[in-house]
Order: structure tokens, then C-alpha cells, then sequence
């Protein structure tokens, strides 16, 4: 059992950044692959970005454009998502999920473990 915990989530006008964080509740990050989804109102949840559990891929969805980098620190069992130059229609609840050997899957129903989620709201 995993137990994932994301903070870092807030208020931020558009082009400003924000860091997110996903905490585990063990040493699991050499064996899981984190993912980072969002929802935002009204809409389904979506992929945003994922690092490997070898911590030597990510993969990011397109609409990232090079704006968020998903990176991790073993020693602290984090996961982070810097977000930078934020858009209005990055509104949503951000979500990391974890799946033991993943293979960066952007579909939900392959990680097997989910935080309770963080609000981001970008003014315009």
C-alpha cells in the first residue's frame, strides 16, 4: 500500500508558477512510475505528466508545451511539478498517482494508487 500526498496547490495570475509536490508514504519511488493528472470544472481528468520509476524518462502530454517539469528526490520520496508561464485553463485539481513498474501510462486505470488531489487556480 502507497500512500500519496500532494500539496503545493494555490492561487497564482496567469504567468506566474506554482510547484506541486507528491509525497510517498514509503521508499517507493525506485519501483513506482508517478504520474501527475489534473480535472479541471467540468471536464474529465486528463494526463499532464509522468517520470519513470528508473527516474531516467518522463513524459509529459502536449499541452504541457514545455511549461511543466515533473522531477523527483529519492531521499525525499517526492515528486514534484514545477508549473510555469500558467494559463486560466490550467484551473483544475492536480492528482500523482502511482504504478509499481509503470511504464508512463497516460491512462488513468493503470496506476494503482492516488493522492487526494491539489487545487491550482489561475486568474486571468
Amino acid at each position: 500500500q502507497v500512500h500519496l500526498v500532494e500539496s503545493g496547490g494555490g492561487l497564482v495570475q496567469a504567468g506566474g508558477s506554482l510547484r506541486l509536490s507528491c509525497e510517498a508514504s514509503e521508499r517507493a519511488l525506485s519501483t513506482y512510475t508517478v504520474g501527475w493528472f489534473r480535472q479541471g470544472p467540468g471536464k474529465e481528468q486528463e494526463f499532464v505528466a509522468a517520470i519513470h520509476w528508473s527516474g531516467s524518462r518522463t513524459y509529459y502530454a502536449d499541452f504541457v508545451k514545455g511549461r511543466f517539469t515533473i522531477s523527483r528526490d529519492i531521499a525525499k520520496n517526492t515528486v514534484y511539478l514545477q508549473m510555469n508561464s500558467l494559463e486560466p485553463e490550467d484551473t483544475a485539481v492536480y492528482y500523482c498517482a502511482a504504478d509499481r513498474f509503470g511504464d508512463m501510462s497516460k491512462f488513468t486505470d493503470e496506476y494503482d494508487y492516488w493522492g487526494q488531489g491539489t487545487q491550482v487556480t489561475v486568474s486571468s
